[in-house]
């Protein structure tokens, strides 16, 4: 990007800066000019184009962004919109503030999805999150942590498939993990018998995680999402402690509105911030059923429940999903339901959590990086 002034028909390039840096940065503060997000200004005439770099290709504000930056260029320098032309990109920043962690190699961020109890549809969440990211150009990995259940295979349309062992750089040993919809994966369902039980305790589920995480050729991601057995039990904890141990950028919790499954959402959060994981949010699953005969809604499992907890805990609710046979389907058929144009599959509704997640975790990180070290 350039500083200097060129003049051109009466419009410099410092000009376009000049007005963009009354534009705020609505989700992270500070101009967008100061924070580095103006990329390769150019003036021809009396077209005006510029690149807008985000912190996340999911961003939930492109719009309001670039609604800003218009009407920033019209009231300052004079040109109508239709002669201003605005390009996107994404600049994922690698967690900041975990210096003494060991990161994985080429994941910037790492995302816990977790359940205070079974039944819940948390896998469902994990695998249209991924997704979702994904259509929004985020680079994206999936690890099925849920041992004892290990449903991402069947859900993402791969059952049967298993990962090549190969030699790294380093001479060795590692997976190239299985790719789907645009999604690299790793789970324990490649490995095993689909009516096979996985009978261990904690350190070894603990051993299989690392792994996965170190001994996959993973890079280059924006987010590995980790499905995480459900609960609050010795597997669950095992494994917060160690996905901590390697920079964990935080969790969200998937629950249902009603009150026996929000208790649960309670134990599953206190046990995260005991190993100091950062909340991202909670997402509310089977939040209401709308008839597909009469358009009626029916609040099946109560209501309101999420919204509840979110406000008790001080995190934010990301989303809420409706009861829809489509998604059921997606997940059986191995296709997930934000791929889907039918209306009961509510895709918007998963593409606009997904995109809450990435914005919150753009926010979560500004402030690990400003807080202060001891």
């Amino acid at each position: 990007m350039s500083f200097f002034s060129r003049k051109n028909n009466g419009i410099s390039e410092e000009d376009v800066l000049r007005a963009l840096s009354t534009v705020q940065e609505p989700e992270l503060g500070g101009d967008l000019v100061s924070r580095k997000m103006i990329k390769d200004v150019k003036v021809h005439g009396h077209n005006i184009s510029f690149t807008v770099e985000l912190t996340t290709p999911a961003c939930p504000l492109k719009d309001q962004i670039q609604q800003e930056c218009e009407d920033a260029i019209i009231n300052h320098i004079g040109v109508p919109r239709e002669h201003i032309q605005i390009e996107w990109s994404a600049n994922v920043r690698p967690r900041g503030g975990v210096l003494d962690k060991a990161a994985i190699p080429g994941v910037s961020h790492v995302i816990a999805v977790s359940a205070g109890k079974g039944g819940v549809g948390k896998s469902t969440v994990a695998v249209n999150t991924a997704v979702a990211l994904a259509q929004e150009g985020a680079r994206v990995g999936l690890v099925d942590a849920d041992v004892y259940g290990p449903s991402i295979p069947l859900m993402m349309g791969v059952q049967g498939a298993q990962p090549s062992a190969v030699t790294d750089d380093q001479g060795e040993p590692s997976m190239i993990p299985i790719e789907a919809y645009g999604i690299k994966m790793m789970s324990i369902g490649f490995m095993i018998d689909d009516s096979q039980p996985v009978i261990w305790r904690g350190p070894m589920v603990s051993q299989l995680l690392r792994q996965f995480l170190y001994q996959v050729q993973w890079a280059p991601l924006d987010y590995l999402i980790i499905d995480m057995p459900p609960g609050t039990g010795d597997i669950a904890l095992t494994l917060a402690q160690s996905l901590q141990n390697v920079g964990l950028t935080g969790a969200i919790t998937v629950t249902t509105p009603q009150s026996v499954a929000t208790i649960d959402v309670h134990k599953s959060m206190s046990m995260f911030r005991k190993v100091n994981v950062p909340l991202l949010g909670i997402v509310e699953n089977m939040a209401y059923f709308v008839a597909p005969d009469t358009g009626h809604r029916y609040d099946i499992f109560g209501s309101g429940g999420a919204e509840r907890l979110a406000e008790q805990l001080e995190i934010p609710l990301l989303g809420q999903i409706p009861l829809g046979m489509s998604i059921r389907e997606g997940g059986d058929d191995g296709r997930p339901a934000v791929l889907s144009d039918m209306p009961d599959a509510y895709a918007d509704a998963f593409r606009s959590m997904a995109r809450q997640l990435a914005a919150r975790i753009s926010v979560v990180e500004m402030e690990a990086v400003a807080a202060p070290t001891h």
